[in-house]
């Protein structure tokens, strides 16, 4: 069975082909992106109506990139990305991955962005045991409890404000760093100190939600600490500060992912999100995980970022579920539940 994904849900078009394997995997056929973040770097983010004509403008020339890379005319079945995200985005991919299916007369499923980022990590490490799935990136952070990819995910907490990307973008727009900032403040926080400064870690308390999170917190703190030292003509020590940042971001995402993981009793924590390809992210998450008896599955940092192969990969599961096709009326939702994984 070969399985193509669509995903539109941001600012990446992104169109993958998969092959079903009997051991439950997915092969990777083709995987094509593009990306219209050069787009939006001097708006300081994703500017929805732009990101709206990119994927217009991209979507049929990465179709037929896709189809010529896997050496198929068409593919069995089709999967698309019908939420969350941008609600014009969605539209784009949702509307070619419609069209496409009933040229083709094959299957059309509708799927949940954020279940594509737990099912893309089968592609490296195989068949996903139950496991707790740690989701970063400028839209998104959960947690989220998976026992089978083709079976509804359990979200056990998620931001209360401000996703962890999201406040990694604006502390690089506040220090002057530019956008996007996760790679840029990556960089530079390995020429600091990450205990120069102590930033808040928001939602840690004994009576606070023992899943949840919240970084708005954290950024206004980075804020008053820029505004302090401006005040008092002090050099702004940028590495120590991102440095710092960065340590508490990923102390309060990697504690909270050990913690959930113990509390439903699995073995495993998946990360994905285009925000875990932070070096911190991952290195804390595995001195955690390794301290705690866990095994730690993080995709390599390509298949971290929307792509069309997550959406294959997890239409592939979902098939192999025996989950009935989508109907072609089936409408885009830019708040997409995580409890629903496909529609």
């Amino acid at each position: 069975m070969i399985v193509m994904g669509i995903e539109s849900s941001c600012d990446e078009t992104g169109v993958g082909i998969v092959r079903w394997l009997p051991d439950g995997s997915c092969e990777l056929l083709a995987d094509e992106v593009a990306s219209s973040v050069d787009q939006h770097a001097r708006f300081g983010g994703v500017v929805p109506e732009i990101a709206s004509r990119a994927h217009l403008e991209a979507i049929v020339p990465a179709m037929r990139r896709a189809l010529a890379a896997a050496g198929v005319d068409r593919p069995d079945a089709l999967a698309v990305t019908i939420g969350p995200g941008l609600a014009g985005a969605l539209l784009v991919g949702v509307a070619a991955a419609k069209a496409y299916a009933a040229a083709w007369d094959i299957p059309f499923y509708a799927l949940n962005h954020l279940g594509g980022h737990v099912a893309v990590d089968t592609l490296e490490h195989g068949p996903m045991p139950p496991c707790v799935a740690l989701l970063v990136s400028g839209g998104h952070t959960h947690l989220l409890h998976v026992t089978d990819l083709a079976a509804p995910i359990a979200e056990l907490g998620s931001t209360v404000d401000d996703a962890a990307g999201e406040a990694f973008d604006k502390v690089a727009r506040l220090l002057g760093l530019g956008y996007p900032g996760g790679p840029v403040l990556d960089r530079i926080a390995a020429e600091g100190d990450p205990h120069a400064i102590g930033f808040p870690r928001g939602m840690t308390g004994p009576r606070d939600p023992r899943y949840d999170f919240s970084f708005s917190g954290l950024k206004t703190a980075v804020a008053r600490y820029v505004e302090a030292a401006q005040r008092e003509n002090r050099e702004l020590p940028i590495p120590d500060i991102a440095a710092s940042f960065q340590e508490a971001v990923a102390d309060v995402l990697t504690m909270k992912a050990v913690r959930a993981a113990q509390d439903v009793g699995v073995d495993t924590i998946v990360l994905g999100g285009g925000a875990t390809a932070n070096s911190r992210i991952r290195s804390l998450a595995e001195e955690r995980c390794t301290a705690a008896g866990l095994t730690l599955r993080v995709p390599k940092p390509r298949l971290c970022t929307d792509n069309g192969v997550m959406i294959a990969t997890l239409g592939a599961h979902v098939i192999a579920g025996g989950a009935r096709p989508s109907e072609l009326t089936v409408a885009t939702d830019p708040g997409l539940s995580v409890a629903t994984s496909q529609l």
